[in-house]
């Protein structure tokens, strides 16, 4: 067996890793999340307007008028995209909560093994 020590530094160097994947994996989809509740907002405005309502755009420091059909349009795709992201995101935290536990059990593992060894080299010089 490796030297057990270097191992379970390695061991847990790697379920450190993941667990800082995973952190950054959250924000983003918080970030998500946070844009998806904005733009579904907006989408409920424009369905509250007046079809002759005007609509405008921030663009820098100037309000821009904007064609109603194409600024539904905008906000569809935006919230279409931001769905999938999620989904994606989703799909990343399943997998990294996967790795992380099977890495959580391989510390296991090596802490059992080295407690036995411990208790077994403990026995035989109680032996001796």
């Amino acid at each position: 067996m490796e030297d057990p020590q270097k191992l379970y530094q390695a061991l847990t160097d790697e379920f450190q890793a993941i667990q800082k994947d995973m952190n950054n994996v959250i924000d983003a989809r918080q970030k998500l999340e946070s844009q998806l509740q904005e733009n579904r907002n907006v989408q409920k405005e424009f369905a509250g307007l007046a079809d002759d309502a005007n609509i405008y755009k921030l663009v820098g420091p100037v309000l821009l008028k904007q064609d109603r059909a194409e600024a539904v349009m905008n906000v569809d795709k935006r919230l279409e995209f931001i769905e999938g992201e999620t989904k994606r995101i989703e799909a990343q935290i399943t997998e990294l909560s996967t790795k992380q536990e099977k890495k959580k059990v391989e510390i296991m593992q090596l802490q059992q093994a080295v407690q036995q060894a411990v208790a077994q080299a403990e026995a035989e010089e109680g032996a001796a």
